[in-house]
Parts: C-alpha cells; structure tokens; sequence
C-alpha cells in the first residue's frame, strides 16, 4: 500500500528523498510549448496513467528556483526536458536542469530530453538560440554591481553550461520533421518501458487508511470457500469510501479469474433512465468477458447475471449503492459460485442485509466496515501532502495548517481540496481563508467545497466546473472537451487546472468524474442564480424543472443550457404530457447545450436556436432530419434510439410527421452548410435506420457512432469527404454487408469498429489509413493494414481473407475466437517485429504457430481454452508472460523452451488438470508414478513404496472440479512431490516430529549433500473461526518454509497442486528437495515447517512431519541429471524461493500467494 508516511519517512529538503509523488516532472520553456506541444504531452502521460507534474504558473518570479518545484523534482521517478529555442532564455528552466542531472547522477532519476525544433550540437555547443540566450545572461553578470551577487551569477553560468552539455549527450527524442503525436505517443511509451507504470489501472492514493486496507486484507484472507462472502464499507460521503473501494479491487483483482467494479453506481440511475440496464450490461459483460446486445427489461438481465454468478467464482465491487432495487437487480437472489466475494459501498446502515440475497437459505458470510474521520495527525497529512507536498507543514505555517484541520473535522474530501486551494499560497492568504471559513454558517465540508471553487483564479474554470457539473459528468472526456470548446470554453487548460485543485477526476475509461458532493455544490451555485425563478438560471439540469419552463414558454437569453427527458419524468412517477411546443424555445437566443429526449415537438423547428453546439434527442419522432432545424454552429448531434430511416436533410411540416414530407436527402442550401461544423454525430440503436448518406456536408466530422442498427444496409461513398474523421462505429449492424471502398481513403481514422456486422467479401484498401490504432472486426480483409498501426483487434472469421502483410508497427494482436487452426496461420509474421502481445484464446489450434516462434520482441503470449492444443515448443526467447488456462480437461501436453530463455515472470492463470501427464520442459512435469523411471525413484531414495500402488487419490487444481486417478508425480522447479492418502509414512523418514515443524541439525559427512525428502501428515478437518474441529471434503495444501538458521536464508514454496480430496480422514505429502553445498553443510541449523495456505478458511491440523537426509553415492549413474540440466532448478538457483528474516516480518499470507506458479514466489522488491 502506498501511504505518505512511506512516501516522506525521514524526509526533509535534502534530496535524498526516496518516496516518489509523481512519475514524470515535466521541464518546459511555457513562452515556446505551453499551449502546444507540452500540453499534449501532459495530457497523453496522465491518460497513460502517469501521474504528471506540470508548472501551472505563466510568469517566473524571484530569481532562484521556487520551492515547490525543486520538491517536485526531487519527488518524481524521471523527467522529460522540453528543450525549445527559448528554453535556456529561462534562468528557471536552466536551474530545474541543473537539479534535474544532479538527482541523476546521484539517485538513477531518468531523464528523457527532447529536441523541439532546435538541433542538439546547438545545445551541446551553446549556440544558435542557445549561444543569444547565455549571452544574455552574460550581459547581465557583467552588469551586475554586487560583488557577491556577481560571483553567484559566475557560479551559475558554469553549472547552466555543464548541463546543457551534459544533457545534449543523453540520448532523447527529436521533434525535427516529424509528425508530433508519434514523438508523444514514443515518449509515452518510453516513460512506460523505463518506470515499468501499470497502464490504465490507477490505485488511489490513500492516506490514513492503513487500518482499513489492513481490516479488508485480513477478511479477504479469512473469506470462506464454502459461502458467498459480502463486506459492506459504510460512511458519509466524502469519507473515502470509493477510494478504499477502488484501492481494494486494483490490488486483488487479478487474484480472481473474473472480476468486476461498477462504480457511481447512484448517479448513474438518478441521471439517466436505462442507467440499471447500464450497469447490468456493464456486470454481465466483466463477468462473461463478450460484448452482449442491451437488453431491455431490468428482470431478464438480473436473471442472466444470476446464471452467470453461479457458476463462476467472482470479485464484484458495487459502489455508491443507495437503493435495493439496485443491489437487487445487480445481485439477484439465487446466489453465487461459493468463494466469491462482493463489496458494497454505501451510506445506510440497513441497505445490504435488505436486499433479496438475504432473503433466501443461502450461505451467506457478511461483514460490515465503518469509515469514521481521519485521525488528526492523518488529516494533517493529508492536508500537508497537497498543500506542501511534505508530511508536514512548512515553517510559520504550523498553527494556521492546524486551524484548517480542526474546522474539515477529518474529513477526507475536504481536506484533499482544501489543500490543493492552498498550494503555492502565501502565509497572509492562508489566515485570511481560515478567518473566512470560521465566519460561514452550515456545514464546514460545505464551505471548504465552495471555497475551492471560490478561488479559482479563471473565470474560465468556473464556468466550466459548473457546465461538468450540471451536464457532463460521466461523459467521456475527448467527446467533452469538443463540444465545450465549441462554447468558448478553454478546455485544455481548464480541465487540467480542475484536475490539479482535486474538483474533478478522470475515470478508467476516459469520463469526467466529479465527486457528488462537488457535484451538488456546483448545481446548488447555479441553483443560486435565481432559487425561486428556474428561467432565470443559466443552465437547467431537473427535468421537472425544465419541462415547467419549456411549457410556460418563459425560457430567455440568460439560458445556456437546458435539459429534459421525459422517461424521466416518468420515472418519478409525473404524469404530465410529452408534447412541447417548439415556440418555447424562440427566445432562448444563447442556448448551447440541449437535451430533449422522448419529447414530442408541435411546430416548426426554426424556433430552435441558432447557436445550439450540442443537441441530444433520444427518441427522435421523424424519419429523417428537418431541413428548417437551424444546425450551422452544430458540433454534436445525439439522435440515438430515434425513428431516422435515412440520415439526410428534409423539408418538414410542422404538424405532421408522415412519409409525405417532402425529403431532399443528402442535400441542402447552397448559401449554407447546415452540418458543417458537425464533429459528433450518434445515431445508435435506430432500427429504422436504413442508409447513411449527406457526408459531403459533414467534412468536419470527427466521430461517427452508429452501433445497433439493425436494419443499417448501406454507407454511402460520400463518406471519402469526412477527411477528418478519427473513430468510426458501426458494431452490431447486423444487416451490414458492405462497406464503401472509399473509406480506406480516409487516413486520420484511429478506431474502426466492426464487431458483429456481417461483412462478406473484402472491400476496402486501407493501404491508406495511416493513423489506425484499433480495428474490431468480424469478417475484413486485414491484408492491407499500414504499417503505422499500434494496436489490432482482427477477429475474422473467415480466415480465407486472413493474410501476412500486418502493420509492422503492431504492438499488441488479438486473434481471439477465431476458429483458427495451426494451418491456418500465415507463413510469415516477419513484418511484426514491433509485436510484445499476442492474443490465441478459445481456438483450434494443436500447436505453436512457426510464425510465433520467431517474433523477437513477443512478451505476453495468451493461449486460454485453446483446448485442442498439445504443444507449446520454443516460444519466442523474451517471452515474459505465458497464459495458459482452460475451462475443460485440455490434451496440452509439452511446454518446450529455447535454453537460452529466461524465467518466466508469470505463468498467469494456469491452472491445468492435476490428473494430466504434462510437462513444462524446466518447469514442471506431471506424469503418472507407474510410469516414473525406476532410477529416478531410486535416487531420490525413496524405497519401499510398494504400498502406494492400489492407492488413488482425487486432485483439483484450483477453482477446478476433481478427478480421481492414480497416484501422481509432480516435478515442479526442482522439487519432486507426490500425494497419498492415509497417515503412513515412510520407514526411511528418520527425524520425525509431531506437529508442523522439524528442526535438525545436519551432521558431518564424508559424502556430498544432494537433498532431503520431507513428508508430513495433514488431518482432513480444521479448526473454525469459533475453534471447533469440522470436517473438511477437501484441503489446500499448505505451504512449507525452510530456513537455514546458520546461514540467515528463508525458503518458501506452494505447491502447484491446489487442493485435494481423499476417502481417508489424513493423507500425506511427500517431497524431495535438490539442494547442494552452497545452501547446506554439516553442522548448519535447519527447521522445516508446514504453513497455513491463506485462502484456506479456520487452521488445519499436520499432525506430523518428519525429514532424511540424501547424499550422492559417486559410483552411481546420476539418474537425476536429466532434471539438472534444466534451467529453474533449485539446485544452484534458490532465488525464485528465496527470502530473507526481515521481509519474512512484514510480509502477509496473502502476499506469499502464488497467482499461479511456484516462480513467483520471488520475495525480492515485493514488498
């Protein structure tokens, strides 16, 4: 967990400071990059999720560095300097340099420069605009008096010159000549690669919630494999729920095979009527990993989520519940796969043990957490964090800091933006806020919010704050920032300026995301404008409100923005009429922003307004679009779930709306380009939709969303106009049989959507397409895909259309579900030597593809329910990641790696049969002990097995069923085990003791030290929580830890078999271990001991254990040598199990659980 008292521990303004605040410290020249090229920057790492600092301030003050930036460079991971033809003008951005390479040269910061349009020789040389810039600063040393100042000024120049050479010799980026968004999209990259940052999978940072991270991973440890599990986290808002919601899930997630957050989950029903139904979609869809078609009835999705939540194991985080009928139609009533684990989030008390799960016989284990204030000492962490970036508050600041605490009462929230509010701020501004704040009445979390927004310095950011607030959270932020834009908003710089004071935030999937309390305080400010008149509001979000307005006609210029939907309105049970009619809207002269969902419009549809940028109308009553509809300054249109047929231009008669309107489709006035300013245009789930046409008045469009069409049969040619256009969406147009050849032409195109269209014959070239990212398809000639490409989502199903010439720059391929054979793939994959993912899931394929073999940058190789497959031979050598994982009993056989590869990082989810024979050549081997050469049995000394024959024993791996069969050997990173029921040891087991550990001492021996065989004896019952003994039909296998107490060394190891059943009421474990001279002598302290299994619920019962020693007999063949040769033996390389005393300390059960295998039990840096 990251926690500021790890962040700042023992820090204070030297530098060597080792708790890093943010990822990158973005140095720039603002006069040369502010607004253009770092702007962007900025904006491409935070989306990345790099946690970014940028200077907000335009004008430099004072003559050395502020403060605050020399803490943030000294708290970021790397930096990137912006080396621009003003860059070294700037006796700031010299000083940043300065400090920069000094915190590389003494703590291995990264530093990435980049070239702006000025040559490096220039930089190194200090001429040009460099060589002007230091004569300047020359100038004014030699103009200087001060004899003091003047040698510091000397000093200075001497350090500013060493670091413009030092950093023109570090190898960067050049912008010179080439197209910007490719410099961003590497330098992304490079941050990436080099700080190794989690992409999109952002853990907030939590303060003061130590004892709550630790309370949930203790319920998570003790969670019951038999009962469904649910914590319910309570308290009021603001309080940190969500935060400790979101932490949670990021951190155990990938523990579970399926996993699901939903999220807002309140004011996404509050806001928008089919928001249950969205939820469930989003549920139903995490759960079964496809993309279903919406359904429409809020009971048929809860019975398909019920259906689905049996049968698999799950981690659901519902968040922000406020209802039972939304637990209810999220969790049903008929239960889940035991095991799973569900948190709610909510504010009463009462809600979770009401729901309908409750209701029932089920097993249910529920536990409640209550989320009180912060502690004083963690609010003035919290507080310092973001006002100084320290843990605790500067010099003369210590009493005022203290004030603020007391008056937020703990409260997270408002301590995070009081904070943010107060950062760079003088002491005199800080006494005049408290001042302030200690004369407001009502609620002090209240006053903080509205005083944050209060200073904000911009206008600008005010009204933007406020326009979120009232329309747009949990709107996707591109489609935002285009339409705000639009309406004289600065939005690049206002978004990130919220962003910064902690009033709004970006979601995992790209939405503005406000917290409600700032939500409602920027409603009740606009509220404010005028309580009692709504009319005389500048923007109107309560449906009930605007509908009033629209209906007594009272709308007038001071309207900005206006918002109705009469599903709404139904929803909260108004029986009112849909008709409105359109002389409402006439005199509403500065109305932007629109929303008339479901409503029926009398009149003619002049009466809009001119200067309308965005125009939402679910439910469109007309069959095409009104040619009087006044759309010049229009850049988004929404006619989603409408009655279009053909989307064009039509005459329209007012008070009838029939087929004997007269239609000018695909054309219009001559004097004025009625679309010309369109960039969005929605038209989803029109099922009358038939044809799109009119795109030769639309070459401004940006994204065209047409998902759900049924009846969509044809694209029109005309679409080559829309020249800018970057997404195109056209999934589940199941009636889609063409597309225009003329969209290949079309060469800004990002994300091309095709997914369940019913594409045949190959039509398009897209030779030209040089901007493509994304391509989801079902049925596409992919043959002509640019190189430019970076990411592919191809699913053909015909793979006659498949073919080798891919993108050279393709990053990451998913072929997923393809019924794709072995045969089937090209013969050449030579082009993709960019490639590092490659996504094989759930087809036919019997082995590894030669193409695949010899991609030289491939490190994520995912073959999931690839169940016809037998072998996997000599994958590519950098592979870091090998995903094998099937719903069925799999034929997989053989894993074969290259012996120059090295460890595997991860062998995510395997989880394959017990009962298989299977190897992975220097991993593990599973085979049958019948069929165990008599030699090997022979050297790991194990004799006098007669016994084992008629024995069998039932194994499962984990979250799989049982299979009963023969006893098996398992050989698993140098470790040989097998598994037998019944509480016989063997008679050579010579040091035995009861209970879970042994302890020995190695005595002195003439021969070499190969080993030892450990065997314990393990009860099938276990102590419950309540200390009562219960039996148990099957058991984890416990882990064991050996510890050398003479040399200081820990090992620790899990087995790769995860649970087993016997008849018996005991069944026994046997092992060998191959450990040499360099891990035991004679004379060493050694104890072995049996460890609880963490997912393993109550304490189960070794009720012995015992220990031989095994030596070489050097006139004996090595029968062993086989196993030796392999790479990740534990002979000779004990670090994949190695820990030391100290991490041993701080290191949790759960954090010892193995996501699959053995190797990552790598201690080291884990902690």
């Amino acid at each position: 967990m990251v926690v500021l008292s790890e962040l700042f521990e023992g820090s204070s303004s030297s530098s060597s400071t080792h708790g890093h605040i943010y990822d990158v410290f973005l140095s720039f020249r603002g006069l040369d990059t502010r607004n253009n090229f770092t702007a962007y920057l900025r904006k491409a790492l935070m989306d990345a999720n790099i946690t970014t600092f940028l200077d907000g301030e335009e004008i430099e003050t004072g003559e050395d560095l502020k403060p605050e930036l020399e803490s943030a460079i000294k708290a970021s991971r790397a930096s990137v300097i912006v080396l621009s033809k003003n860059y070294a003008s700037s006796t700031w951005c010299l000083d940043e340099l300065v400090l920069i390479l000094e915190q590389r040269m003494k703590f291995n910061h990264v530093v990435i420069p980049i070239f702006y349009h000025v040559e490096p020789t220039d930089v190194r040389k200090q001429q040009s605009s460099f060589g002007d810039a230091m004569a300047k600063h020359r100038q004014t040393m030699e103009l200087e008096t001060n004899a003091n100042k003047r040698s510091k000024w000397a000093q200075k120049m001497d350090r500013w010159k060493k670091a413009l050479t030092e950093v023109a010799d570090i190898k960067g980026k050049d912008v010179n000549g080439r197209i910007e968004p490719e410099v961003i999209e590497e330098i992304v990259k490079d941050v990436y690669h080099r700080l190794r940052v989690p992409l999109k999978s952002p853990l907030p940072l939590l303060i003061g919630m130590e004892s709550s991270v630790k309370f949930i991973t203790s319920w998570l440890k003790d969670a019951s494999s038999h009962t469904v599990n649910i914590l319910t986290i309570l308290g009021m808002g603001g309080i940190g729920k969500t935060s400790l919601a979101k932490y949670v899930y990021g951190l155990h997630c990938r523990e579970f095979h399926t996993s699901s957050y939903i999220g807002d989950i309140s004011r996404r029903c509050d806001e928008k009527f089919s928001g249950l139904l969205d939820l469930q979609k989003q549920l139903y869809d995490n759960i079964s990993k496809t993309t279903s078609i919406q359904v429409h009835d809020v009971s048929t999705y809860t019975s398909k989520i019920e259906n689905l939540v049996a049968r698999k194991k799950v981690l659901l985080v519902l968040d922000d519940v406020d209802s039972l009928t939304q637990l209810d139609a999220l969790l049903g009533s008929k239960g889940f796969h035991p095991g799973s684990i569900v948190i709610v989030t909510t504010k009463d008390a009462w809600l979770t043990e009401s729901c309908a799960l409750f209701k029932t016989n089920l097993k249910l284990k529920h536990k409640k957490h209550v989320l009180k204030g912060l502690s004083q000492i963690d609010s003035q962490k919290l507080l310092c964090f973001h006002a100084f970036m320290s843990n605790n508050p500067n010099e003369g600041y210590e009493e005022v800091s203290e004030n603020f605490v007391m008056y937020c009462e703990g409260h997270p929230l408002a301590l995070e933006i009081l904070g943010k509010s107060l950062h760079n701020r003088d002491l005199a501004y800080w006494e005049d806020r408290i001042k302030r704040l200690n004369k407001e009445t009502g609620s002090p979390i209240n006053n903080v919010l509205r005083m944050s927004f209060d200073s904000l310095p911009l206008e600008n950011d005010k009204e933007l704050f406020k326009h979120i607030a009232c329309f747009f959270v949990g709107i996707d932020r591109d489609v935002a920032e285009t339409i705000l834009k639009a309406c004289d908003i600065d939005t690049r710089s206002g978004i990130t300026n919220l962003i910064d004071n902690c009033l709004l935030s970006i979601g995992w999937n790209n939405e503005l995301m406000m917290h409600q309390l700032l939500q409602k305080m920027g409603r009740s400010i606009v509220h404010e404008e005028s309580p009692d008149k709504p009319w005389k509001r500048s923007r109107l979000w309560c449906h009930a409100e605007s509908f009033k307005v629209l209906k007594q006609k009272k709308g007038k210029g001071n309207l900005l923005g206006l918002a109705l939907d009469m599903q709404m309105l139904e929803k909260e049970k108004l029986r009112v009429s849909m008709e409105v009619k359109t002389n409402a809207l006439s005199d509403m002269d500065n109305l932007m922003l629109l929303q008339l969902n479901y409503v029926r419009l009398i009149g003619s549809y002049e009466n809009f307004p001119e200067e309308l940028r965005w125009l939402c109308m679910h439910g469109f009553p007309l069959k095409t679009i009104p040619l009087d509809l006044p759309m010049e300054n229009l850049v988004a249109l929404d006619l989603s779930y409408s009655n279009i047929e053909s989307f064009g231009i039509c005459y329209s008669n007012s008070h009838q709306h029939d087929s004997s309107q007269k239609q000018l489709i695909g054309s219009c006035s001559k004097n004025k380009r009625l679309l010309g300013s369109l960039k969005i245009l929605n038209l989803s789930f029109c099922e009358q939709l038939r044809s799109l046409s009119a795109f030769d008045e639309l070459y401004a469009l940006e994204r065209l969303i047409v998902r759900n069409c049924s009846n969509l049969l044809e694209v029109s040619d005309s679409i080559e106009q829309c020249f800018e256009l970057i997404l195109i969406d056209l999934s589940y147009c199941i009636k889609l049989e063409k597309l225009p050849r003329s969209l290949g032409m079309l060469k800004k195109v990002k994300t091309l959507l095709l997914k369940g269209c019913n594409l045949g014959e190959p039509q398009i070239d897209t030779r030209d397409m040089y901007s493509m990212e994304k391509l989801k398809t079902n049925n596409i000639d992919i043959s002509t895909l640019t190189s430019s490409s970076s990411v592919l989502e191809a699913i053909p199903r015909d793979l006659k259309f498949f073919a080798v010439s891919l993108p050279r720059s393709l990053v990451s391929l998913s072929l997923e579900n393809n019924n794709l054979s072995t045969e089937s793939f090209p013969m050449d994959f030579s082009c993709l030597s960019m490639l590092e993912e490659l996504y094989l899931d759930e087809n036919p394929i019997v082995s590894l593809p030669n193409c695949v073999r010899n991609l030289p940058r491939l490190q994520i190789l995912s073959m999931q329910n690839c169940n016809s497959l037998t072998s996997i031979e000599h994958p590519p050598h950098t592979l870091k990641e090998l995903i094998l994982f099937s719903d069925y009993k799999p034929l997989l056989q053989k894993v074969l790696f290259d012996p120059k590869m090295s460890a595997l990082k991860f062998l995510i989810e395997w989880k394959m049969f017990a009962t298989s024979s299977f190897e992975i050549e220097g991993m593990i081997k599973i085979q049958p002990m019948a069929g165990v050469e008599e030699k090997v049995i022979s050297s790991l000394s194990w004799t006098n097995l007669e016994f084992l024959n008629e024995r069998r024993v039932a194994t499962s791996t984990r979250d799989r069923g049982y299979e009963e069969s023969e006893i098996q050997m398992y050989y698993e990173f140098g470790i040989f085990s097998t598994i037998f029921g019944g509480e016989e040891m063997p008679n050579w087991i010579t040091d035995i003791s009861m209970g879970p550990s042994v302890s020995f001492f190695i005595p002195s021996s003439p021969n070499k030290l190969r080993g030892f065989n450990f065997c314990y004896v393990l009860a099938s019952r276990f102590l419950n929580e309540r200390h009562e003994f219960v039996d148990e039909k099957f058991l984890y296998l416990p882990m064991i830890m050996i510890r050398n107490k003479t040399k200081s060394q820990t090992w620790i190891y899990e087995h790769y078999i995860g649970r087993v059943s016997v008849a018996r009421k005991c069944f026994t474990l046997l092992s060998h271990w191959m450990f040499g001279w360099n891990e035991m002598e004679g004379g060493d302290h050694i104890t072995i001991t049996v460890r609880d299994n963490p997912f393993h619920v109550g304490k189960q019962v070794t009720k012995e254990c015992g220990v031989s020693l095994v030596y070489d007999d050097s006139e004996e063949e090595d029968a062993l040598s086989y196993y030796k040769s392999w790479n990740h033996i534990i002979g000779g390389d004990l670090t994949p199990f190695q820990t030391t005393s100290a991490l041993m300390e701080r290191t949790s059960a759960l954090e010892l659980y193995p996501r699959s295998s053995p190797k990552y039990l790598v201690m080291h840096g884990r902690i």
